[in-house]
């Protein structure tokens, strides 16, 4: 029998970040969709309506290993290693006073991110979206209506903001430790349930949607 180590990463998380990776296969998994699990969603697996599931806690030599483990025959459910599981794509473009900018375009047309603000040229317009792309999944969320205070560590260095306008409508913007904010909603949705719906499709779809640049 041979063995073929389809995926493997090694990495130190924040408790935070490692239970935002928790949340995202868990999202997948309720939803019966493809499961990724790398950053960039290009590596997933499809598993059957039922696996055997195993969990284990080891101590040895003054370590703990915790591993979960999933098994079903692959004629159940395979392994993507090309897979494109986001539903959204960056677009890149020049506007109108000849500055950059990105947003985020959900596969049903609908715009549910921009970077809010221009960039004088394409490569810094990318980075932007690429700080996004890093930050978004593991952003704490605060309600500012609530006077709501992130907490001190998280899975992200970046927080979404959520809020009311002046004309009653609920936003959300994506700001960065350094004070900046690199994303918002780009509109104002009638309820906080809708603007709450909104960023969470930011955060599931960013880290694996593809870039292309476009003209207006």
């Amino acid at each position: 029998m041979t063995e073929e180590t389809i995926h493997e990463s090694r990495e130190v998380r924040s408790r935070r970040g490692i239970s935002t990776f928790f949340r995202r296969l868990s999202r997948r998994l309720r939803r019966g969709e493809k499961v990724p699990v790398n950053d960039g969603q290009t590596v997933a697996f499809d598993p059957p309506a039922e696996a055997e599931f195993e969990v284990e806690v080891e101590r040895q030599d003054g370590e703990v290993h915790f591993e979960i483990e999933m098994d079903w025959p692959e004629e159940d459910g395979g392994v993507d290693t090309d897979a494109d599981t986001s539903k959204a794509t960056f677009q890149v473009y020049e506007d109108n006073a000849g500055e950059y900018r990105w947003r985020l375009r959900h596969d049903n047309g609908n715009i549910i991110a921009d970077s809010g603000e221009g960039y004088t040229s394409k490569q810094n317009a990318k980075k932007g979206l690429e700080s996004v792309r890093r930050n978004a999944p593991g952003g704490y969320v605060v309600d500012l209506s609530k006077d709501e205070e992130a907490e001190d560590e998280g899975g992200s260095n970046a927080t979404f903001e959520l809020f009311e306008d002046k004309g009653g409508k609920w936003r959300w913007r994506l700001r960065h430790d350094n004070g900046e904010v690199i994303a918002d909603g780009g509109q104002g949705y009638s309820t906080k349930q809708k603007c709450k719906q909104g960023l969470r499709s930011v955060k599931t779809n960013a880290p694996g949607a593809a870039v292309e640049d476009v003209d207006e």
